[in-house]
C-alpha cells in the first residue's frame, strides 16, 4: 500500500500574529511548529495572498533544488530589489540567472579566488591591532567594517590609501559610509513590517529612505565604472569589477552600466552583511565552547610553530574549516531560501501544488537529531570524518540558485578567524551566548556579540603590539596579479 502525501498543517494564528512573531522571534516560531505539525507546515504573513510552506525533510529539500523550474517566491523581490535594482543576480529566473551566474562565477572559484586570502589576512590584522584590551565591545560591527573593506578591495579595488588619485580616495570614503547607512537604514524589522503593511493600504514609500541613499551610492558606482572604462591597465587588474567589465555574454556583448551597478550591489550587501553575521555567530559560539575553543588555538600554534610542515598547516585548515562548517550549521544567517513551484512537488510523504511557495526551515534542517546527534552542541568535530550532507547542510541554499560567493564567504571566513585567534585571547562579555533577532533578511545577534580582549601576545596587533608579518600591501596585491 502506497502511502498517501499529505497538504502540511498550517499555524491557527492571525496573519499579524504569525508576522510578528516572525519578524522578532524566528527560531522560537520555527521551533513551536515543528514540535506541533512535525517537519511541513504552513505560515501566513501579512501583505501576502498564499502561505508559505516550511519544510525541513532533507528528502523533499532534494526534491525543491533539483527542479530548476521552480521561479521566486514574492518575498524575496519585496525584500531585496529596491536595494539592489531587478537585473540583481538573486532576482534573475531561469536561463537568465543561469547565463548571468557562468559569467560572475570565475572570480568566486580556484587559484582565482585564493589569491584574496593574503588581502582578507591583511585587513583582519589592521582591524584587530585597533581593538581595545580589557574592556567589553560588540564584535558584529568591528566584522561589517572587517568584511565590507574586504569587498571594496576586492571587489572594487577600491582603496584610498593605496591611490594617488584623490577622486578615487574620496570616492571610496564616501562609498564605505553610504553603504554603512544603506545598512542600517534597510536592516530595521520597523521597516520590514511597514513594506509588508504597505502592500495592503500604500500611503507614502516606506522605503523612501532607502531609496534616497541609493542614489547617492549608484552615482558614485557610476562615476567608478566610466573612470575605469578609461584606464588602459584595466586587463591587468584583478578585482572583480574590472573582470566583470572584461567579461563577455554569449552573443559577445559585455554588461550594460546599469546591470554592473546591480551585481556590484549584489556583491556587496549580500556579500559583507551576511558574512560579517556569520563571524560574529562563529565568534560567540566557539567563545562558550572551551573545548572548541582550546583546539582550534591550539591547532594554530601548532601550524605557527611549524611553517614548513604540511601535517601541521592540514590539521589547522581541516579544524578551520570544520569550525565554519559548524557555526553556519548552528546559526545559519539567512533561515530561508524559498521557491514558487513550477509542477507539483510530492516527496517525503508530502504534497504541495504547483503554485506553491516553499522554502527550506534551513535552521530546522540544521537541528535534525537524525543528521546532527547533540544538534544544539557546538561540535566542529563531527565535520572532520565527512564533508556536509548536500540536503542536510544549506546555509548557502542549494540547486542552481546556491549562493555564488559561497566558498568566497568561506575563505574569507577562515581567514579572519586565523587571524584573531592566533593574535589575540578573546573572552566573552558575558556568560550567556546570544540570542538572534532579524536585521532585514538575516539573523545577526541580538547584542552584536560583546567580547572583551584579555591579551595580545608579542607579535600580535599593530606596531605598539608587535607587528603582524602577514602578507600586506604591495605582496597582497602581487598576490593577486599573480592569479589574474
Amino acid at each position: 500500500m502506497v502511502e498517501q502525501a499529505l497538504t502540511p498543517p498550517a499555524l491557527r494564528l492571525p496573519p499579524a500574529i504569525q508576522t510578528a512573531w516572525w519578524l522578532t522571534r524566528p527560531l522560537s516560531l520555527m521551533a513551536r511548529c515543528r514540535a506541533r505539525y512535525g517537519d511541513a507546515f504552513s505560515l501566513r504573513f501579512i501583505g501576502f495572498t498564499r502561505p508559505m510552506t516550511l519544510i525541513s525533510d532533507p528528502e523533499a529539500i532534494r526534491a525543491l533544488y533539483t527542479e530548476p523550474a521552480h521561479g521566486l517566491p514574492p518575498g524575496r523581490t519585496i525584500s531585496l530589489q529596491p536595494v539592489l535594482g531587478e537585473r540583481s543576480l538573486l532576482l534573475l529566473e531561469g536561463e537568465e540567472h543561469i547565463a548571468r551566474r557562468r559569467i560572475m562565477l570565475p572570480p568566486f572559484h580556484g587559484e582565482r579566488m585564493r589569491a584574496y586570502e593574503p588581502l582578507m589576512r591583511e585587513i583582519a590584522s589592521a582591524e584587530i591591532a585597533r581593538w581595545p584590551i580589557g574592556r567589553a565591545f560588540a564584535v558584529h560591527p568591528r566584522m561589517q567594517a572587517l568584511t565590507l573593506e574586504v569587498i571594496l578591495r576586492a571587489v572594487f579595488g577600491l582603496d584610498e590609501k593605496q591611490t594617488d588619485d584623490r577622486r578615487e580616495a574620496q570616492r571610496a570614503a564616501n562609498l564605505r559610509e553610504l553603504l554603512r547607512a544603506l545598512l542600517a537604514v534597510s536592516a530595521s524589522v520597523r521597516l520590514q513590517l511597514r513594506v509588508l503593511l504597505a502592500r495592503r493600504s500604500p500611503r507614502r514609500d516606506p522605503l523612501a529612505p532607502v531609496l534616497a541613499i541609493r542614489r547617492q551610492i549608484d552615482q558614485l558606482i557610476f562615476a567608478e565604472i566610466a573612470d575605469r572604462r578609461k584606464r588602459s591597465d584595466l586587463d591587468q587588474r584583478a578585482d572583480i569589477l574590472s573582470l566583470l567589465m572584461l567579461a563577455r555574454d554569449e552573443q559577445g556583448e559585455p554588461l550594460p552600466d546599469s546591470e554592473l551597478r546591480d551585481q556590484l550591489l549584489t556583491l556587496l550587501l549580500a556579500g559583507h552583511e551576511t558574512t560579517a553575521t556569520a563571524l560574529a555567530w562563529t565568534i560567540d559560539l566557539l567563545l562558550h565552547s572551551p573545548p572548541a575553543l582550546t583546539r582550534l588555538r591550539g591547532e594554530l600554534r601548532n601550524a605557527a610553530e611549524r611553517p614548513g610542515d604540511e601535517q601541521a598547516q592540514s590539521s589547522a585548515e581541516r579544524y578551520l574549516r570544520a569550525v565554519v562548517s559548524e557555526g553556519l550549521r548552528l546559526r545559519p544567517v539567512v533561515p530561508l531560501a524559498g521557491r514558487r513551484l513550477a509542477a507539483d512537488l510530492d516527496a517525503g510523504g508530502l504534497h504541495l501544488p504547483a503554485g506553491s511557495d516553499v522554502s527550506p526551515a534551513i535552521w530546522l534542517v540544521h537541528m535534525r537529531e537524525d543528521l546532527y546527534p547533540e544538534a544544539t552542541a557546538f561540535r566542529p568535530e563531527r565535520f572532520l570524518a565527512s564533508a556536509p550532507s548536500t540536503y542536510g547542510w544549506i546555509p548557502f541554499g542549494g540547486g542552481v540558485r546556491r549562493c555564488l560567493g559561497a566558498s568566497f564567504a568561506e575563505m574569507e571566513m577562515r581567514a579572519v578567524l586565523a587571524t584573531i585567534f592566533a593574535a589575540l585571547e578573546l573572552a566573552p562579555a558575558s556568560a550567556k551566548p546570544e540570542s538572534p533577532q532579524r536585521r532585514n533578511v538575516t539573523l545577526a545577534p541580538r547584542n552584536g556579540t560583546r567580547v572583551i580582549v584579555r591579551s595580545r601576545p608579542i607579535g600580535a596587533g599593530d606596531s605598539e603590539h608587535g607587528a603582524d608579518r602577514r602578507p600586506c600591501g604591495d605582496s597582497a596585491r602581487r598576490s593577486l596579479e599573480g592569479a589574474r
